[in-house]
């Protein structure tokens, strides 16, 4: 349990890092120094074999591919514009509603529109939340969808890492084109090389380990609850190092997003089978 949280945590720093270089690199630029780190070190670790695969190996490694760098890329400039506990709440409308897709029943509905209600609420209230920036973290969440369905996919041809490996290649050069029209030079300069590959460590490789790790050993349901509290760990690691405070209003959607998650993972894990058990 203590490594999901600290993977968690881990996530949710590293946005908050990336937020405060903002002023001196775009999202973009950091994204590609995000992705480009996650790549090497596990293109390192997988060393993923090329040779003799075939077009229907291909297409879901390539669709992932296109989803991380999309997500990541829509993710980064959405909490440039808004309250990252507030993009990280929004985005979590993709898995649940491809949780729901999947299932077709009745309560699974149920948490999608109570997610709803909280994303409604977001634009509510007297404090508003910048337009692009809400439609950006609802694409990222869209992204995240087809993400969750592409890595099954990659799964089913791809061994262990090296589907992951290869999308996230797939991912940095897709996004190095844009990264470097907007950034420039600013790329290469060392102190946000190293706070990128800081960056890519605190979001990516540590928490996915981490992650790895813990689902030997953690039900399917602790794990998905567990998760289910990224949107509050990014509002109050936001808080601390942002000092972006939200409002009474915007805490009430969070806890809708967050309870829709929770109740989906119950219920999902009350119909899986749970390893050990």
């Amino acid at each position: 349990m203590s490594l999901v949280l600290i993977g968690i945590l881990s996530v949710q720093f590293g946005a908050a890092v990336s937020k405060g270089l903002f002023g001196e690199i775009p999202p973009v630029g950091m994204v590609l120094l995000r992705l480009g780190t996650s790549s090497l070190i596990l293109l390192a670790l997988a060393r993923p074999r090329l040779g003799g695969r075939t077009a229907a190996d291909w297409r879901p490694v390539l669709a992932l591919g296109v989803a991380l760098g999309a997500m990541n890329w829509a993710f980064y400039e959405s909490f440039a514009r808004i309250p990252l506990g507030v993009a990280v709440a929004i985005e979590f409308i993709g898995p649940l509603v491809v949780a729901a897709v999947g299932r077709r029943r009745t309560r699974d509905l149920m948490w999608v529109g109570l997610a709803a209600v909280g994303i409604v609420l977001f634009g509510a209230g007297p404090t508003k939340v910048d337009a692009l920036g809400f439609g950006l973290a609802l694409l990222a969440g869209g992204c995240w969808a087809l993400y969750i369905v592409s890595t099954a996919a990659t799964g089913r041809r791809w061994a262990g890492v090296e589907g992951l490996a290869v999308a996230s290649t797939v991912a940095t050069l897709a996004i190095a084109p844009f990264a470097v029209a907007t950034a420039g030079a600013r790329l290469l300069e060392p102190r946000l090389l190293v706070l990128g590959a800081l960056v890519g460590f605190l979001s990516s490789v540590i928490p996915y380990s981490l992650e790895m790790a813990a689902l030997r050993t953690l039900p399917p349901r602790v794990f998905g609850i567990l998760m289910s509290l990224e949107p509050a760990t990014a509002a109050l690691v936001a808080a601390v190092l942002l000092r972006e405070w939200l409002t009474p209003l915007q805490l009430l959607a969070m806890a809708c997003v967050t309870a829709a998650s929770v109740g989906a993972a119950r219920t999902r894990s009350a119909r899986d089978p749970i390893p050990g058990d």
